[in-house]
């Protein structure tokens, strides 16, 4: 199959080049000769001004960010499940089917290679990631609604992210079953049903 042309400059709305602009990035990171994804080059394949890249996301690393925050909450908001430990597993379920996806695994490693970055990159790139820490605030808050007591943030964090990045960094696929009920029962205490898993 012949390599895919980079696409005709023509006037887009906003959502159109943010969409442009994403697949151009998951185009350049997955094309065979391992194509860097500049800024340049992914302003000729989205088909789009360079200017309007760096209007709309300030730096390369904030682009890379928006895209992998976006692609991992495809799935989101989630329902309430009624339960901490239920809101949970849906959560780290959505996040390891999006982990299985090639895209989003060259992409979590594109961000980990283009830290730290200066410091408005890392600013720039917090503000992309706090969408997925609200995410998970959200779940804390509906439990502790409901008079249940969820764990503190930073051992979410460590315990039910921190393993899926660490796999997808590493190239590692997370098992295809069972795995986000093991992560969830290690951080909840529930020892006995996470060795039974």
């Amino acid at each position: 199959m012949p390599p895919k042309q980079p696409a005709e400059r023509i006037r887009k709305s906003p959502e159109q080049v943010r969409s442009a602009v994403h697949q151009a990035v998951i185009d350049l990171l997955a094309s065979p000769d391992g194509a860097d994804p500049t800024i340049p080059a992914i302003a000729q394949r989205a088909g789009v001004n360079h200017t309007s890249i760096y209007r709309r996301w300030g730096s390369r690393e904030a682009l890379l960010a928006d895209l992998v925050t976006t692609r991992l909450e495809r799935n989101s908001p989630l329902k309430d499940t009624g339960t901490l430990r239920g809101d949970l597993l849906a959560w780290v379920q959505a996040n390891v089917d999006s982990i299985h996806a090639p895209e989003t695994r060259l992409l979590i490693r594109a961000v980990a290679l283009s830290m730290p970055g200066s410091a408005d990159a890392q600013a720039e790139r917090a503000q992309h990631f706090q969408r997925r820490l609200q995410s998970i605030e959200n779940i804390r808050e509906r439990a502790t609604s409901r008079g249940e007591t969820p764990p503190p943030l930073d051992q979410i964090l460590d315990q039910l992210l921190a393993p899926l990045y660490l796999r997808a960094i590493f190239g590692i696929d997370p098992p295809t079953s069972g795995y986000a009920e093991l992560l969830v029962n290690r951080l909840l205490g529930n020892d006995d049903a996470a060795d039974a898993t």
